[in-house]
């Protein structure tokens, strides 16, 4: 018997014909989330996947918290692996098991559930159950069987090896990365962007991201922050491109030229034809918005509607109908609230108005807009400036 880890996965076990598509997505951003130890490789089994190692030491403490955030990721679940399928076999793997994992002064209520896939097995998945169960019962002097509220689910898989667990460590679930296509995501630094940035994630879409960089308006460490933000974006889908565009000159400029209630918008119309540009340049099919509607001036409805026309990709809004403390509990979960609220500004909250407008009309926005000619030029100079790592 060996340790190993079970990774299960929901949606794409429904794929048909194409599941091996998203299988081997899903292999390939665990790989690539585990590849620092060269120990642990990772295979298919059956509707699962087994991580294991060729050493006796399996490290969960590495290897679970690389995993469970993988999106298309259901559950993974530390299990002892057996290559003997045989009964007696599972029964005494099973109380070695028990005897490992939980404390032999405590006493625990147990049910055993047995999963099978060869139905060519001599036993039933509940009389493989009810023979581990007894074999327990017999061996053990601190275990008792309730079936309807037990301390310990003793968790029995036949598959090319049996798989003994107890423990089930939740994943987000969703898509593998890449597996729904790519988007461009305007990444601030505040709250919201990378939980917009986390739910395209989480629906198979590879994201790469933008952030609007004014210098001296805005320090190094709210770029260090950000940096920070699309790390743990990375985290999540095994990696992420970061784009910095220097946008001093541009914002500054528009600063000057438009009125000061509409500024807001007219900064966001100039990232989002930036951010439009750079989606092709890296053939992403969409830009991502961390925009609730009704939050800020910008996030009007007659705001989104003068800023989109801005763009001839389509623009995405995951969080278009979350309440800032939903969006605020979704990034403690994630773990990028606490990066976000360190107190450094981006280029947005300096240039802000004290009375943005709040119905601006698209036509005169794009009227005036017509009329700077300056515009894009100054938009193609900060295209051909940026800094892109890749994280």
């Amino acid at each position: 018997m060996r340790n190993g880890l079970l990774v299960k996965y929901g949606e794409i076990a429904i794929r048909g014909k194409n599941r091996y598509i998203f299988e081997d997505k899903l292999i390939e951003a665990i790989e690539n989330n585990i590849k620092d130890n060269s120990n642990y490789y990772v295979k298919k089994e059956q509707g699962r996947f087994l991580i294991a190692n060729d050493v006796d030491d399996f490290d969960y403490d590495f290897i679970i918290p690389k995993v469970k955030i993988i999106m298309g990721i259901v559950a993974v679940c530390p299990c002892a692996i057996l290559s003997n399928n045989d009964i007696n076999s599972i029964k005494e793997s099973s109380l070695e098991y028990i005897k490992n994992n939980y404390n032999k002064d405590k006493n625990y209520k147990f049910k055993v559930e047995c999963k099978r896939s060869d139905k060519n097995y001599p036993l039933n998945s509940m009389e493989i159950s009810s023979l581990v169960g007894e074999y327990l019962l017999e061996n053990t002097q601190n275990l008792d069987v309730d079936i309807y509220n037990p301390d310990i689910k003793l968790f029995i898989e036949l598959r090319t090896n049996t798989y003994i667990y107890s423990k089930i460590i939740k994943g987000f679930g969703g898509l593998p990365i890449g597996s729904s296509g790519k988007a461009m995501l305007l990444l601030s630094g505040g709250i919201d962007s990378p939980v917009a940035g986390f739910l395209m994630e989480k629906r198979g879409v590879e994201i790469e991201a933008v952030y609007f960089h004014s210098p001296p308006h805005t320090s190094e460490r709210a770029k260090e922050k950000v940096i920070d933000l699309a790390k743990r974006l990375a985290d999540f889908s095994g990696g992420v491109k970061l784009h910095i565009v220097p946008f001093t000159d541009l914002q500054v400029k528009l600063y000057e030229r438009v009125p000061t209630e509409k500024l807001t918008i007219f900064l966001k119309r100039a990232m989002i034809k930036i951010a439009d540009k750079l989606a092709k340049q890296n053939n992403c099919q969409a830009i991502v918005l961390g925009d609730s509607i009704g939050q800020v001036a910008s996030q009007t409805m007659r705001s989104i509607n003068a800023i989109d026309s801005a763009s001839t990709s389509p623009i995405i809004r995951p969080l278009a109908c979350f309440d800032k403390q939903e969006i605020i509990d979704l990034g403690r979960k994630i773990g990028t609230f606490d990066i976000s609220i360190r107190p450094f500004e981006d280029c947005c909250t300096v240039f802000v108005a004290k009375h943005p407008e709040t119905k601006p009309k698209r036509n005169i926005i794009e009227t005036m807009e017509s009329r700077i000619e300056w515009l894009d030029s100054m938009i193609d100079e900060a295209i051909s400036n940026i800094e892109s790592i890749e994280l």
